[in-house]
């Protein structure tokens, strides 16, 4: 059976056969049967590899447990509002708290990280997904847009359509006029300061047609 655990730049969880190159969790987002019935449980929402120190859940889903979540690339994990996890990517997580520190000042503890970045990728008027409106030729590689109810990833002088299996559609990415961007600012500002993880940043179809 294919589960409901695969999340797309958006944040929504979806069911697809294709694989992911990053792993994550947002608390127990399931029932006892496996079945998604909520977005999230906690504001703490992290990124983290998909191995460490030889570490494995058999069967995924357990009832009770934080649902095991996965991520095409970091890149798509930023979007959908993720950040470092502070233990199995402690390097990136001490990165990420001092780009914070630079863009944000004090505190710059989790709790205070997560607080903003859930204020920044969810309204809780409407219960739905924020966005960002602004100029898409002053974005940096790695931020998404929303376009024409897709996801594309800012790359180079190109725009990239997300899917599940990576990469496809590639078109110029505008010169100029606005967007509503997925990724949260706070995170766009880190991608904009340079962001090389230990997690892959970009799956390899990015490369396609390049």
């Amino acid at each position: 059976m294919t589960r409901q655990n695969r999340v797309t730049p958006m944040g929504e969880l979806i069911a697809t056969p294709a694989r992911g190159l990053v792993y994550g969790n947002r608390g127990c987002l399931h029932d006892g049967e496996g079945r998604i019935r909520r977005q999230y449980a906690v504001r703490r929402w992290i990124a983290c590899r998909l191995r460490f120190k030889g570490w494995h859940r058999e069967p995924l889903m357990q009832p009770g447990r934080f649902t095991e979540l996965f991520f095409l690339d970091e890149a798509t994990a930023m979007a959908a509002g993720h950040r470092p996890c502070a233990l199995c990517r402690r390097e990136d997580y001490v990165r990420f708290v001092a780009a914070w520190r630079q863009l944000h000042g004090e505190p710059t503890d989790a709790d205070a990280i997560d607080a903003r970045l859930h204020a920044e990728r969810w309204d809780p008027d409407s219960r739905r997904r924020r966005l960002h409106r602004t100029s898409v030729a002053g974005l940096p590689d790695g931020a998404f847009a929303r376009i024409d109810r897709a996801s594309w990833l800012v790359h180079g002088d190109r725009l990239l359509r997300w899917s599940p299996e990576g990469y496809g559609d590639a078109v110029p990415r505008p010169a100029r006029g606005d967007a509503d961007v997925i990724t949260p600012p706070s995170l766009v500002e880190v991608l904009r300061g340079g962001w090389d993880p230990v997690v892959p940043l970009f799956h390899p179809t990015v490369a396609r047609d390049a």
